[in-house]
């Protein structure tokens, strides 16, 4: 594999592809998510799914809305508050929530992945933590230990050492930090001020306690930041060399987030400068023996998220790239996103209204959409392009029953300029990835993408997606 991606003159192309589109963690996006959807719908793809001759493993995502303070840059589904019996009483609907879940699904249907979101899932209590997996584990089948993935995302903020040991007794064996950004400027600006000390304490805990991967979490183009200051960032990263590494896109969009009216414009680098510190990112990263999954992900050649991407059985979806492509994903929890056979939904973003709907004993799904034949043959292609990076003209054709060159014809005509800009390389046979292409994978996705071009998305007042770089 080949592991450096050259990012000399790359500025050009920088510029050129750096738009507004998808993040293509799912297809079709959730802009085409309609109130058609229910509860019905839902039961009908679970019950489609337990049908099939070799039923899916599942996968849990549970949201946890709760924050202690307020992160000006986040655009998270998230509820700032002290009160811990916010939490308590939360719980109460989440249990009954995913008991409503389990009810559709067979007894065959192994539990193989759990993931925490939020928020700020260690809002929670260890206690309280616990209580959830013990729901989780009456409801569904769990797989067996060696092949279960367990992860949560932690604020190193709220956790101490000994926490981290009770997490991991409790099955928890995948951690992502939060870390945005180590410069005490730009945390002050975005209102997210962590010491260093306490990442590596939180970090060396869960090492001490032999954690499968850790990854970090870090943003670029957050207010007060330049290439010299992320630089320092970087490198206290690497030398801290965590498994896995997500770089974002800070998406400045005030018009959707109210939280980020709170950031001073006047503070947000300039899109050359942003790209830069991209760059730089991509170059220092590749040169520290980290393999580039593609677009903000970065992982160590023995993690396997690298492995996926090498040997197959990499996804993307609502939690970005993982592994485990072959799950069914229950979510469960306000504003969490469920992909069943072939139909996403969407919980009600509100408190207040899941409540009410799980009170009423019924699924509180606020929207959602059944995939057409044509939406399952552009998901499947997109899905092949983020993850895999390859495509056989024939093999996808025989697998959709389709005849590739007449029913992608006009899309084929579009990828010349990838394939100037080799970001692309185009055979007879069919079309990959190149290395340099990675970083531009939701550029070259949206050639396939047959709403894209239906919606004004290019409205720089009222962006509907983050721009792709």
């Amino acid at each position: 594999m080949k592991t450096l991606v050259a990012t000399e003159d790359l500025a050009p192309l920088l510029h050129k592809y750096d738009v507004y589109g998808p993040r293509y963690t799912s297809y079709p996006t959730a802009l085409q998510f309609n109130d058609n959807f229910g509860e019905e719908d839902y039961r009908l793809h679970a019950q489609s799914s337990n049908e099939l001759p070799v039923p899916k493993p599942l996968s849990i995502y549970v949201h946890i809305p709760f924050c202690k303070s307020l992160c000006y840059y986040c655009g998270c589904n998230k509820i700032v508050t002290h009160k811990q019996q916010a939490g308590i009483n939360y719980l109460d609907y989440l249990y009954q929530e995913i008991e409503q879940h389990a009810k559709y699904y067979a007894d065959d249907r192994l539990l193989q992945q759990i993931h925490f979101g939020g928020g700020t899932p260690t809002f929670l209590s260890t206690a309280q933590l616990r209580e959830v997996m013990e729901v989780i584990a009456q409801s569904f089948h769990l797989g067996l230990p060696d092949s279960l993935e367990i992860g949560i995302e932690i604020d190193p903020r709220t956790v101490s050492s000994n926490e981290m040991t009770e997490l991991v007794k409790m099955g928890f064996n995948r951690i992502s930090v939060g870390i945005q950004d180590f410069d005490p400027d730009v945390q002050k600006a975005i209102n997210r001020i962590q010491s260093k000390e306490q990442v590596e304490a939180v970090i060396q805990s869960a090492r001490d306690n032999q954690v499968d991967s850790i990854s970090l979490d870090i943003i670029y183009g957050l207010p007060k930041q330049s290439r010299e200051s992320f630089s320092r960032t970087l490198d206290e990263i690497i030398s801290i060399r965590p498994d896995r590494i997500a770089l974002y896109n800070y998406a400045h969009m005030p018009q959707r987030i109210a939280a980020q009216r709170l950031i001073h414009t006047s503070d947000i680098p300039s899109t050359e400068e942003k790209l830069a510190i991209f760059t730089d990112s991509i170059r220092r990263l590749t040169e520290a023996g980290y393999i580039y999954i593609g677009m903000d992900h970065f992982a160590l050649p023995t993690d396997s998220l690298a492995i996926a991407l090498e040997n197959g059985g990499l996804q993307r979806n609502f939690q970005g790239y993982s592994t485990h492509a072959e799950c069914d994903v229950i979510g469960v929890g306000v504003s969490a996103i469920s992909r069943i056979n072939d139909g996403f939904s969407q919980n009600v973003t509100e408190v207040s209204k899941y409540k009410d709907l799980v009170e009423k004993g019924v699924l509180p799904i606020k929207k959602g959409v059944n995939l057409t034949t044509d939406d399952r043959i552009r998901a499947d292609l997109i899905q092949q392009i983020m993850c895999d990076g390859v495509v056989s003209y024939s093999d996808f054709g025989e697998a959709h029953d389709i005849f590739f060159h007449r029913y992608f014809s006009d899309e084929l005509g579009c990828l010349s300029d990838l394939e100037k800009d080799d970001l692309i390389t185009i055979s007879d046979e069919g079309f990959s990835v190149t290395p340099k292409g990675r970083i531009f994978l939701r550029n070259i996705a949206m050639k396939f993408d047959a709403y894209f071009n239906q919606t004004t998305l290019q409205n720089t007042d009222q962006p509907r997606y983050s721009k792709t770089l």
